[in-house]
């Protein structure tokens, strides 16, 4: 795969993921009488909490995929070079999929706050 079609594929899979999130949105959000009295009594720290919580997570999720991605094939290469390895490259693997444990963590942190 070149460089564009990876880049192609990123692309498509943002706007696909942002068209979800926006029809998502406009199916589960309230009625417009509903909306003025939720605006009314807003608790907008509850909201910058769980956003927050939201992105602790999801960039823990992103860096271990993007770890997982570089750490495994070459952790797949070296095991087809040198079968004897499996143990230490599995190893390798499991520590990049720690951060999305520490991710996790942290969300549940910061969602304990509330």
């Amino acid at each position: 795969m070149t460089a564009y079609t990876f880049r192609r594929k990123i692309q498509l899979s943002l706007v696909l993921t942002v068209a979800v999130l926006v029809a998502t949105a406009f199916v589960f959000t309230p009625n417009l009488s509903a909306a003025a009295e939720i605006v009314e009594n807003a608790d907008y720290n509850l909201a910058l909490v769980c956003i927050s919580a939201a992105l602790a997570f999801g960039f823990g999720a992103l860096g271990a995929g993007m770890a997982i991605s570089h750490v495994g094939s070459a952790a797949m290469g070296a095991i087809s070079e040198k079968p004897e390895i499996a143990t230490n490259a599995l190893i390798f693997i499991a520590l990049a999929e720690g951060l999305v444990v520490f991710g996790f963590i942290t969300a549940l942190m910061i969602l304990g706050k509330v």
